[in-house]
């Protein structure tokens, strides 16, 4: 009797068993989107929307309900390089390339909203010379030629992103003018500023009156590039590129157009950073060999150097040599930080004098440089140690160094207080207060695969990997590790993962001037969401309803801050499980059935979103 009773409670278990892990499959999407064409590409933006290039056009994604947030068909197929997507904004720029490689099709989207803001058809041009988004401004200014309405005329237009409407629009030069003809090419970056737009040309700069576009000064400074002002706008600095991009000159500017410096200021190479400082300007160029072989060839490698802001002069009597290209780059109070890729960090004070007793040796790639209580925290693919931010001298007893690793990360366990670092499938930890070193736990992963993550969770350290999930104790003990086969090697080609999609955003905002204005800010050693956080600063003083919404994304925590999602083989086909990282079980399974599936998943937002065929994309909630 009590034999039968196990039974039956043991066969009741199973049966429930099956029913919990049948109700956790989440086949069904949550929503479903018809493109209306065959699907090319699918790029997850930082904004959170998903647009999708098709034969027909650009598509917007943005789940909440089953119909598409925008379908832009106006120039039918778009390839991948006619899409810019601005870093720190709402928008993606479309331009299909024409005659003399002048665009003959310009928009811009705002692919929070979904609204088009701007096309070259609508807004009366026949081909566009430049196309930029000024921030935080939230500005479009185009330049190009109008149509035949206009006499093709060459102008200048200025239009307000929130709104899409044109505040005002002027000539580059007298349509109605008899004589030769004269290049008014605009050549580079425009520079708007608060009462007046600077505009380069391949006849000079020309600065011009907001709203009435009124000349207010020209100069012969040919093919400016780009320029920047410093905060007060009374001092502008126009970067013209010379020898085909070998070498770069600078020249100063004052409000009314003169030239502040005597003679202008030539670098070697292209510049890399500028920044303008109470005590001179910093300017980091990078030179290139382009590959030759000749003894007369240029080094492949960065030239520092800190102008006098009044003459253009160079300060240091001697620039302090890089043997390699600058990695990372930043203002302090006593001087400038700087670190190479192919391995070193020095510091240099105002008045050209190393403030470090010797440069610091380390390995090659400096993945992480950040401020900790103790000192400066490097990481490289080899080494990584804590140094006095004043000498320069190490702070750990010796440096922390493993092989060159195809995979380093890093976090702070602020309950030991502690240092831990994943490399070399081990996993180290460094005292926070004595800096001595060990080897907390061996990581071997399953499957060839090395730890790219380690996170601390309430119990315990968790390393993860595309397959792999391991959570250890405080010792190193492991208390759990699940591994789950990859499908097949050419499965992962199509995926997009949202960690990738975020070191990309930060990529791109840190080489975009004008979107990050701190960007040689050395900044606290922190988590990675918190860095995503950071980015949102650049665009904070910007207006509109969109750049709002973006700024709450930046600020959000990870709607799958609690699982992770791994691509294996499921009973029923190809698919994904969702892993808690406490515990390490299963709570859900998205049977994609595709072989190769095309996929990316929305960290922030909790969204997976699927290609389903080829004209369609599935979404999945995966908060649930």
């Amino acid at each position: 009797m009590k034999t039968s009773t196990l039974f039956k409670t043991f066969l009741m278990l199973v049966l429930l068993v099956g029913v919990t892990v049948s109700a956790q499959r989440a086949e069904e999407p949550d929503f479903r989107y018809d493109v209306g064409a065959k699907i090319n590409e699918m790029t997850l933006t930082q904004g959170g929307t998903l647009v999708v290039a098709t034969n027909d056009g650009l598509v917007g994604i943005k789940p909440g309900t089953n119909e598409l947030l925008f379908n832009f068909t106006d120039y039918g197929r778009v390839k991948p390089e006619e899409l810019f997507y601005v870093p720190s904004a709402p928008y993606v720029i479309v331009g299909q390339v024409g005659f003399a490689n002048l665009s003959a099709k310009k928009a811009v989207i705002d692919y929070i909203s979904g609204k088009t803001l701007f096309t070259t058809e609508n807004n009366g041009w026949k081909t566009v010379m430049s196309c930029d988004v000024m921030m935080p401004q939230n500005k479009l200014v185009v330049s190009g030629q109008r149509t035949s309405k206009e006499k093709f005329a060459m102008q200048v237009a200025v239009y307000d992103l929130n709104t899409g409407k044109e505040d005002y629009r002027f000539n580059l030069d007298d349509p109605g003018r008899v004589g030769i003809a004269k290049d008014f090419s605009v050549t580079g970056r425009p520079l708007l500023l608060k009462d007046y737009l600077i505009v380069p040309t391949a006849q000079g700069l020309f600065a011009k009156k907001a709203q009435t576009g009124e000349t207010l000064w020209e100069t012969k400074i040919k093919d400016v590039s780009w320029m920047v002002s410093d905060v007060t706008e009374k001092e502008i600095y126009a970067f013209q590129s010379v020898n085909q991009g070998k070498n770069t000159r600078i020249h100063k500017i004052g409000t009314n157009g003169a030239e502040l410096w005597q003679d202008d200021r030539k670098v070697k190479g292209t510049i890399a950073n500028f920044e303008i400082l109470p005590n001179g300007l910093a300017v980091v160029s990078n030179t290139d060999d382009g590959g030759s072989n000749s003894v007369f060839a240029a080094k492949n490698e960065s030239n520092i150097a800190f102008l006098s802001a009044s003459s253009g002069e160079d300060l240091w009597d001697k620039a302090p040599k890089t043997k390699g290209y600058v990695q990372h780059f930043y203002i302090m109070d006593d001087g400038i930080l700087f670190g190479i890729y192919q391995g070193g960090i020095n510091k240099i004070s105002y008045d050209g004098q190393t403030l470090f007793k010797k440069p610091l040796k380390t390995g090659e790639n400096i993945l992480t440089m950040a401020n900790t209580p103790q000192g400066l925290i490097y990481i490289t693919s080899e080494d990584a140690n804590i140094v006095n931010l004043s000498t320069g001298d190490q702070v750990w007893n010796k440096p922390l160094k493993y092989k060159r690793a195809n995979a380093v990360s890093s976090t702070f366990d602020s309950k030991n207080s502690r240092y831990l670092i994943s490399a070399d499938d081990e996993l180290f930890a460094v005292d926070a207060n004595s800096g001595e070193v060990s080897t907390l736990a061996e990581s071997k992963f399953e499957g060839k695969e090395d730890p790219t993550g380690v996170e601390i969770r309430n119990g315990g350290i968790l390393l993860t990997s595309d397959q792999n999930m391991m959570l250890l104790d405080w010792n190193g003990g492991k208390t759990w590790h699940e591994y789950y086969r990859a499908p097949g090697k050419s499965a992962f080609g199509a995926i997009l993962a949202g960690v990738a999609a975020v070191a990309t955003a930060t990529t791109a905002v840190a080489s975009y001037n004008a979107a990050n204005q701190n960007r040689n800010k050395l900044g606290n050693y922190t988590s990675r969401g918190q860095a995503y956080a950071d980015l949102g600063d650049g665009m904070a003083a910007a207006s509109g309803a969109s750049i709002a919404e973006m700024l709450k994304r930046f600020k959000a925590t990870a709607a799958t801050e609690n699982a992770q999602f791994v691509l294996t083989k499921l009973d029923d086909g190809v698919g994904l499980v969702k892993l808690n990282k406490d515990t390490g079980s299963k709570e859900k399974e998205i049977v994609l059935k595709d072989k190769q599936p095309e996929y990316t998943v929305d960290e922030l937002g909790g969204i997976l979103y699927y290609k389903a065929d080829n004209n369609s994309i599935y979404a999945y909630d995966l908060k649930k």
